[in-house]
Formats: structure tokens, sequence, C-alpha cells
């Protein structure tokens, strides 16, 4: 896997050998996408928020780097396409301001203030901490999150454990707490073969305090599945590979453009943000105000300043219907 420097951009700088000869990818008619995975998370809560330190969480490495490698991404039916949808967000039930952010170094992309339903996720596989950016998204159990597919399951290998959500995170403080998960889920592409094109999951997480659910406390964003391609996005992500250092939130915008290798069915928008942002929400619009519709996922060491997102279709709304309804 080739890198930039010693950091992922975003997820994944596949290797430019793996991108030549690039079958024309084909429609998807099956329905194994109404066939997804879950994990329940056998944790207890206070475990799960005592084991992330401030220590462990500055010290987790980037999700990217459990990225497949070229033997294990094929190169991915188009995404099955369903009835366009939209499901409005929801507001927190008292004013939300994790307060303004500490300027740091400027890059390309743009620091930002905290945003309160927006955060960082971190987990172990394989006995390593890891850390992705996650946004909490509307749902009927008031307590979905979510993030990159590579950042709870390790593409058909194994499941995370120690899954925790901390909304609003910066520079090591963590304002609503550590919200552990009960359950994780993703769709059957990820997590049979780990194809990038479905690299999405969702986590359902409690509260730490035993009290207001993810929603009432952090808000929600809106979400929306089976829309046009070439929208304009907002991206957001804490990425924490050089010159980032994981401690704040930037974002990048830009109209979405097809994968010009062929190799996914994802799309991308400028941006340099490295690994620690997969995961992040992509929003439709200008700001963080607008519904979600993909997540940070993946870059080429060959098409540099570009991420990629998987598009949300039939198959990712089914794996978010499921951990909404849970």
């Amino acid at each position: 896997m080739t890198m930039r420097g010693s950091a992922i951009a975003a997820s994944a700088m596949m290797a430019t050998a793996l991108l030549g000869g690039a079958a024309a990818a084909q429609a998807d008619n099956s329905t194994a996408w109404s066939n997804g995975a879950s994990k329940e998370q056998v944790e207890s809560e206070s475990s799960v928020s005592s084991y992330w330190t401030e220590n462990r969480m500055e010290d987790a490495k980037p999700g990217s780097t459990l990225m497949p490698d070229g033997r294990e991404v094929g190169i991915g039916n188009d995404p099955v396409a369903g009835i366009p949808t939209t499901i409005k967000g929801q507001q927190a039930e008292r004013d939300a301001n994790p307060g303004a952010k500490t300027e740091p170094v400027q890059q390309h992309a743009a620091a930002e203030n905290p945003v309160s339903h927006i955060g960082k996720v971190f987990f172990t596989l394989g006995g390593a901490d890891y850390v992705c950016s996650a946004n909490s998204v509307v749902s009927d159990n008031e307590n979905t999150v979510a993030t990159a597919g590579h950042c709870l399951k390790d593409g058909a290998g194994a499941w995370a454990s120690k899954f925790a959500f901390v909304p609003a995170y910066q520079n090591g403080e963590a304002p609503y707490g550590v919200w552990a998960a009960t359950a994780l889920y993703a769709t059957s592409q990820w997590e049979r073969s780990g194809n990038i094109s479905y690299d999405t999951g969702f986590a359902v997480v409690s509260n730490p305090n035993g009290s207001a659910s993810l929603s009432d406390t952090v808000g929600a964003s809106g979400v929306a599945f089976n829309q046009p391609r070439g929208l304009e996005y907002k991206a957001f992500g804490y990425p924490a590979g050089p010159p980032y250092n994981g401690a704040y939130l930037y974002s990048c915008s830009g109209t979405a453009i097809q994968d010009s290798f062929g190799q996914s069915q994802s799309q991308g928008i400028p941006c340099d943000m490295t690994g620690g942002s997969s995961g992040g929400p992509w929003f439709i619009g200008s700001s963080s105000t607008g519904v979600q519709n993909s997540v940070n996922s993946f870059g080429y060491s060959t098409v540099p300043n570009t991420m990629f997102g998987p598009y949300w279709g039939a198959s990712i709304q089914d794996a978010y219907s499921r951990a909404s309804n849970s």
C-alpha cells in the first residue's frame, strides 16, 4: 500500500500498481444487500468508558491503517439504486455548544469550531487502539452513529471491540462524555469482502449517564439515500496524520466527481485530510446542518488532495435502517 509520506489521505492510499486494468462495473441486480451483518458489543459501558483515558485517545492509531489491501478490495458493482429518501434531522433538546476552537495551524482543509453531533470514535482491533471520525444521525432509537465500515470491522476479518463515540471532541476534551457502543452494523458487501464501494457502518450507543438519548443530548443529522451523483458536499473529520494531529475538527468542500480509476463506485471531493478523518460525515450543501449522504473513506496516492466517499444506495440504507430500529 502506497502512502503519501507517513499519512493516509483520509482512509487509504491505494497502491498505484493496483489501479490498472479495471473492468467496467456492471449493474448489481442481486438482493444480497438486504442481508447485512451486525455484532453486539459485550463489554460493559463502564469498562469501555474507563478504558478510553485521555492518553489512550491521544495514542490511538488512525483507523485508515486497517483498510483492506488490493487483494481484498474488489472493483465493486454499482450500488443498487433504491427510492430517493431523505429523513430530517433532530436538534438537541438544549443548546449544544461545546465551545470555541483553539486555532491550530491552518492547512488546506478549513479549521472548524467543534460541532456537537460530530466527534471521534475509538476502538480496538487485534490488541491495538484506533481512532476514526463519526456523526450522530437521526434514528428511531435516537442513539445511532454513522462512520466508515473499516472503523468498526476489518473487512471480512474481525469486528471492533471497546467501540466508543466522543461527540464534540477537542484536544483531549470530551464535553458530552464517552458513549459506548451496544451494537455495530455493516453492509453485507463490506462484511463479506471489504468492498470499498460500501465502506459505511453504523453503531448504536448508550448514554454514559443513563439518561437522555444521543439525539436529545447533541442533536442528530438527517440522512439521505439514493440521491443524484455529482452533488455539492461539505465533509468533516479529525485528521490525525501529519501535518494534522487529530486534536481538532476540519472540513473540506466541493463538487463530487466519479472515481476516474474505476476501482470503486465512490465519489471524490477536493480534500487533503489524512488518516483519522475516516468515517467523518459528508453533508449535502455547505454546512454541518445539511443531511448526511456519505463518509470519508479513502484516497489514491496518484490523485492528491482528493477524498473519496461511498455512494449511499440501498445496501447502506438497509444497514442504517437495521441500526436505527434496533
